[in-house]
């Protein structure tokens, strides 16, 4: 399986500004495999979409798809960039772990983090993935999100037990859901990890649409004590519609 994802993936890697266009046999010369196994992997990179192929001279270029991912991409880092120096700030304010997250599919995904230098801290690693119904920042990003999706989330998921406060019943969930769009930010306590506690509130758009959830992850010592969070929450929400206000958000 390993062996097939890596061939496919050089046979992507082969095309460049001056190779846009390419038959089987000139990839199969210029990879060094048998004809029959790069067409064999061709078929299934065209059923993807991540190759298209030439009517006329039936060679193959790059597939759509890929212009989906890199505008995904684009987008996400755009976001990114703009968020950094106010997610440094919220840091400096909090002295917490301050992170943001984008939905990718049916996922949280991290695309930021600036650490906490505080010696009890929580970490989130960028690039770290979680269910959209677990944990603050999930929970913001769903809640947040069009009624649509959400209903289309819960009919294909589900919802497993993760941590001891993990929500496994979609209605306890759609009620939580709803406790977030009223309070204007979620939050979570040891739902995917034992003893974190966290608060996300959302970043919108121009067009109104949920971009990312900004989040802080808080140990428990310092998450139970209602004035700090209460605090954390101020800031978090500050900082939130300033990423959303430079993204063109109105509302």
């Amino acid at each position: 399986m390993g062996s097939s994802v890596e061939k496919a993936l050089d046979i992507l890697l082969l095309f460049d500004e001056s190779k846009q266009l390419l038959g089987v046999n000139e990839m199969s010369r210029l990879l060094g495999m048998p004809p029959s196994t790069v067409q064999r992997l061709v078929n299934v990179l065209k059923k993807k979409g991540f190759l298209r192929q030439d009517p006329e001279t039936r060679k193959y270029r790059l597939g759509t798809v890929l212009l989906k991912l890199a505008g995904f991409l684009k987008e996400s880092l755009e976001i990114a960039k703009i968020a950094y120096p106010i997610m440094q700030r919220l840091s400096r304010e909090t002295g917490e772990t301050v992170h943001l997250n984008i939905i990718d599919r049916y996922e949280r995904v991290c695309i930021e983090s600036i650490e906490s230098v505080q010696p009890l801290m929580a970490r989130m690693p960028i690039g770290q993935r979680s269910p959209l119904y677990a944990g603050a920042s999930s929970k913001c990003l769903l809640a947040f999100s069009d009624e649509e999706f959400v209903r289309e989330y819960l009919e294909m998921v589900k919802l497993e037990k993760i941590n001891m406060n993990t929500i496994t019943d979609k209605d306890e969930l759609l009620k939580e859901l709803d406790r977030t769009r009223r309070r204007g930010y979620a939050e979570s306590f040891s739902e995917r990890v034992t003893g974190l506690g966290a608060l996300s509130a959302p970043v919108f758009d121009h067009r109104g649409k949920i971009a990312a959830s900004l989040s802080l992850a808080i140990p428990e010592v310092r998450f139970r004590n209602e004035d700090t969070r209460r605090s954390y929450a101020e800031k978090l929400l500050a900082a939130a519609r300033q990423i959303s206000e430079i993204l063109g958000y109105k509302g």
